[in-house]
């Protein structure tokens, strides 16, 4: 998991975080903290083993951990996050020793996490984000806009 590692001390990403923290800190709603990046990594992986897709683990968590790092200029900026999450993600994949192969499936996973997909991957993905959410254990479930079939009411992984 090196390159996971390279992310993870990456100071663009690790900024990110903590900007993200504290323009979070009073939401009532999901957060976008290092605990979901970590959700969505590990749930998409189960689901890419009981597929049996031939994606890397650290494909797999890269798209995990980067997914939703852009959320930082949307709040700036007003750029969609997945948008901007692609963006940054290009700088701090620049320092891994990722094929340009796998980061184009990083990047087009990155890209695609918000919608459904006829690409086993994205779905998966797009999945595992929803799932990640505890939306059975949450006190603002009531007041979120998530419609009732997008909410996350048990636990599957």
């Amino acid at each position: 998991m090196e390159n996971i590692n390279i992310i993870l001390n990456n100071k663009e990403y690790k900024q990110a975080l903590e900007k993200l923290s504290e323009y979070e800190r009073n939401r009532e709603f999901c957060n976008h903290t290092i605990e979901h990046f970590m959700d969505v990594s590990r749930i998409a992986y189960i689901m890419v083993l009981e597929e049996k897709l031939n994606v890397s683990k650290e494909v797999i968590y890269a798209i995990g951990l980067l997914h939703d790092i852009g959320r930082v200029k949307q709040y700036e900026e007003g750029i969609h996050h997945d948008i901007a999450s692609v963006e940054m993600s290009k700088e701090i994949l620049k320092e891994t020793s990722f094929t340009d192969e796998e980061i184009n499936i990083i990047l087009n996973g990155i890209a695609n996490h918000r919608k459904e997909s006829d690409n086993k991957l994205e779905e998966i993905i797009y999945k595992a984000d929803k799932l990640s959410r505890q939306c059975f254990n949450c006190k603002a479930e009531k007041e979120c806009y998530w419609s009732s079939e997008k909410k996350n009411f048990k636990i599957t992984y």
